[in-house]
């Protein structure tokens, strides 16, 4: 019998069970050894659903609960050099006699109290202690009746306990420094971090946040929210009604689909749940009885909208609660579907038979969608039976397992489709893609400019009803398959082309796409440095008699390239990729992998959809022609590229 890691196996084949088989971590290792079921993904920060922000979050909360119990009415917020957080908050204070067992005991905490509690944010006795377990360095400060109780921590293990007089503000502090062995060069990003304190304030009129000393503050709630966040201008004056544990905010908007932001007693649920699904069939539904006509979809098409609701014990569909799963208000109580439903009934109704003026607007809004979707009725039957036929997993689709609207799988949030062109760059990434998580899309050819084509061209151009087919967003986000859509073209003019005849596509016709964040391009390396004196040793021996390797630098820009010639020496051997067919599948495998490069595709409250579209993607108009010549960097002649130089 042979006995490793504590099993032995038996002569039988079958493995023993006993007592030493059964481990206990404790609260600090649990954590620690499963984060990702704390705080989801372990990346580097660049993007909104990275875990350090579940950190940032679940801090910040606790502050929020605060505001929310009426209890300070301001909280400071400082990230130093995107690495070290501190926020101080002038509520209570966490009872001191109470403190260590409140940041470092799971299941501890007061908001198992619904009545100090109602209807909290924060993760019920676990979230401050996970920001403790996950930081290399965390301290908490509570601030009561002028004494202040200070402790520290490292990597969870207490280190201090200081309780001495002070004359500061009641309230609490925290400090934390995420631990880089877990969150591996990660740096919290400014934009992210502002847009998440941004939607604290919209839902909390009369909080004042400081962010590295600037002023956050929301005087209009959701009305705000919209402003800020519309990328076309409304159709007519947005409508926002309030209610007990509830507001809602509306408008129209000349844009195809629908975007909705929805949020669960100030938690910014990215994927909705049952709130969000009930405004959906509401709004709709009540819209239309006011009218006596038109269906919903044309009701809702071109809708900009915003849910926030307050729920007593919500249910979330994860940890990091981004999908609200609850159906009532409170445990025994209303469902949310109707209390949502009775609450747009009575006062959505009551605001149309008021404001005549806005009924015409988007009636006239109602009459457009109702119009073209009639137009292009039969050409949607048509393209739906081609994408049908067209046998997608053959032809122009090679899908993955593990899709997005897998809503019980965990792995759901990985899932990606590559959008290539052409057969050799789809090939390299087939055979080397994840085929658990990872689909690709491939192109004939350039797609077309749909910046002033109609939506019948998405069932009529084959290209582009296929894709749509493949990401099944006809009908909106809720079915889409793919968390990342990822635009992955060659490096060159062509490839750019291509990238922003798409991204033309989706600002069009899919916009909510390309807000949620769901739009990416890939960036592959412009060259591989290798250094050749390293490649003529691989066929010696070295001096400690073993095999020399290569030392390989993927580039991506000529600055890297640059420092990477220095780093390997002289004459190096240098390879620059023409195109992503060009590399093989056993490179493009890393570059694929956990260290992908994406830029995320965003949109800020500044950018005109309409206007940016217009000026990049319209008629070749004099701005245009002298941004183009005013921009123009001539280079100096130089060789024929080779492959190898």
């Amino acid at each position: 019998m042979a006995k490793e890691n504590n099993i032995i196996e038996q002569p039988s084949g079958q493995v023993k069970y006993d007592d030493e088989n059964i481990r206990h971590l404790s609260d600090v290792d649990h954590i620690r050894t499963r984060p990702g079921m704390y705080v989801g993904r372990l990346d580097d920060g660049s993007k909104p659903e990275d875990g350090i922000y579940v950190l940032l979050k679940e801090t910040i909360d606790n502050s929020i609960d605060e505001f929310r119990m009426k209890a300070g009415n301001r909280i400071e917020i400082d990230i130093d050099d995107h690495l070290r957080v501190s926020v101080r908050d002038y509520g209570r204070g966490i009872p001191q006699g109470k403190m260590i067992e409140a940041v470092s005991q799971l299941n501890t905490g007061g908001k198992y109290d619904s009545k100090a509690f109602k209807k909290s944010v924060g993760m019920n006795g676990v979230g401050i202690k996970a920001v403790n377990f996950l930081s290399s360095h965390f301290e908490a400060h509570s601030y009561r009746d002028g004494q202040v109780r200070r402790v520290v921590f490292e990597k969870g293990i207490l280190q201090s306990d200081v309780t001495e007089p002070t004359k500061d503000e009641n309230g609490t502090y925290i400090f934390f420094e995420p631990d880089n062995t877990l969150f591996k060069n990660y740096s919290f990003h400014d934009d992210i971090v502002e847009n998440m304190l941004r939607n604290y304030t919209y839902l909390n009129s009369g909080l004042v946040i400081m962010y590295n000393g600037r002023r956050i503050v929301s005087r209009n709630g959701l009305e705000d929210l919209l402003k800020d966040r519309m990328t076309n201008d409304a159709l007519y004056p947005i409508i926002h009604l309030q209610g007990e544990d509830i507001e809602i905010a509306f408008t129209h908007t000349n844009q195809y689909g629908e975007e909705y932001y929805s949020f669960v007693n100030g938690q910014h649920t990215i994927q909705g749940g049952t709130h969000q699904s009930a405004f959906k069939e509401h709004i709709a539904r009540t819209i239309k009885e006011f009218f006596g006509k038109y269906e919903p979809g044309d009701i809702r098409t071109g809708m900009v909208a915003a849910i926030s609701i307050n729920v007593e014990e919500p249910i979330f569909e994860s940890q990091t609660k981004i999908k609200l799963g609850s159906t009532t208000m409170a445990p025994d109580g209303v469902s949310i579907t109707k209390y949502v439903g009775d609450f747009i009934k009575q006062e959505v109704d009551n605001y149309l038979h008021i404001h005549s003026e806005v009924v015409e607007v988007l009636e006239q809004k109602i009459k457009d969608s109702e119009r073209e979707r009639k137009a292009i009725a039969g050409v949607t039957k048509k393209a739906r039976e081609m994408a049908k036929k067209a046998n997608l997993h053959n032809r122009k689709l090679r899908d993955c397992r593990i899709h997005f609207s897998d809503v019980k799988n965990d792995r759901k949030e990985e899932s990606s489709i590559f959008i290539t062109e052409g057969d050799s760059a789809s090939g390299s990434i087939t055979k080397s893609r994840d085929v658990n998580t990872q689909a690709v899309f491939s192109l004939r050819g350039k797609p077309l400019n749909t910046f002033k084509l109609s939506k019948k061209v998405v069932y009529e151009n084959e290209e582009f009803n296929l894709l749509q087919a493949a990401l099944d967003i006809e009908e909106g986000l809720d079915t889409l398959r793919y968390n990342k859509v990822i635009v992955a073209t060659d490096a060159d003019d062509d490839g750019m082309h291509i990238r922003l005849l798409l991204i033309t596509f989706f600002l069009k016709f899919f916009p909510e796409l390309v807000k949620k964040g769901h739009v990416y391009v890939l960036q592959t390396p412009l060259f591989r440095v290798r250094n050749r004196r390293t490649k003529i040793k691989n066929k010696e021996m070295r001096e400690d008699g073993k095999k020399g390797d290569f030392v390989v630098r993927y580039c991506y820009s000529e600055e890297e390239r640059i420092k990477a010639i220095q780093e390997l020496g002289p004459d190096p051997e240098i390879t620059r990729f023409k195109g992503l067919g060009e590399i093989s599948p056993e490179e493009f495998a890393g570059f694929i992998g956990p260290d992908i490069r994406m830029e995320q595709v965003t949109l800020h409250k500044d950018d005109q959809i309409q206007k940016l579209l217009a000026y990049y993607m319209g008629d070749n108009t004099m701005e245009r022609q002298k941004f183009i010549i005013d921009n123009l960097v001539i280079e100096e002649d130089r060789p024929e590229e080779e492959e190898e130089y």
